[in-house]
């Protein structure tokens, strides 16, 4: 207990003197996340307004099966990303193993169910009297699509959000596919795995502090849009 609690001490002193080690770590996979979120959010919001607004045969099995994919293991994705990037997959001539856009990749595969699915519930959940005031008034698709989302905003956001927690909080993607390379590639959770393995706890512990911090504050902002 006696040593648990003296690496935690130094573990706070690391965090208060602003470790050059730890800071760039921290740093790194805030970048690697906030970067996932953003692409994800590009890519994947349209693409559920879209499920949301049309009727075609299969969509209640579609959003059960983005359901499904909530809880998907990150090493299970992580498998398929390799596949696909390693030198003998697809994708192997871009040279994406081992490098933090390899690790943007897996991490946005990984939060794509938990933005459409999300952000499908908020547009499903809007008043569908706006909808049939909008189209009376001769609105577009595209413009009633534009006004669901800006009523639906803030659930969005949340969607959102909550990917971006997902994400930088996943450990088998970033070691499978980012090879937990020193200076290059190495995030929060497999510096973690990596030095609770070699008994540096003071290093292990200081991480684990501002990952917990990173899903404290996560979780206030979400909460925060959510009530709004």
């Amino acid at each position: 207990m006696t040593e648990l609690w003296q690496g935690l001490v130094k573990a706070v002193e690391l965090i208060i003197n602003l470790d050059p080690e730890v800071m760039e770590i921290a740093g790194r996979s805030l970048r690697i996340a906030i970067t996932s979120a953003i692409i994800g959010s590009i890519i994947f919001v349209p693409i559920a307004s879209i499920i949301a607004f049309k009727q075609f045969p299969g969509k209640r099995t579609l959003i059960n099966l983005i359901q499904t994919f909530y809880s998907m293991p990150t090493v299970v994705i992580g498998l398929f990303v390799f596949v696909f990037i390693s030198r003998k997959g697809p994708l192997g001539e871009l040279e994406l193993m081992f490098t933090p856009t390899g690790i943007i990749i897996g991490q946005v595969v990984l939060i794509a169910p938990i933005l459409l699915g999300l952000t499908i519930s908020a547009l499903s959940g809007v008043d569908r009297t706006l909808i049939d005031t909008a189209r009376s008034l001769g609105a577009s698709n595209i413009q009633i699509t534009l006004l669901v989302i800006r009523e639906a905003r803030f659930a969005v956001m949340a969607a959102v959000i909550m990917g971006f927690g997902r994400a930088i909080s996943e450990v088998g993607i970033s070691l499978m596919v980012g090879g937990n390379i020193r200076g290059f590639t190495r995030v929060i959770t497999t510096a973690i795995s990596l030095e609770s393995s070699k008994g540096d706890l003071e290093l292990a512990l200081a991480l684990g502090i501002i990952l917990i911090f990173i899903a404290l504050v996560v979780n206030i902002i979400m909460n925060r849009v959510q009530q709004r």
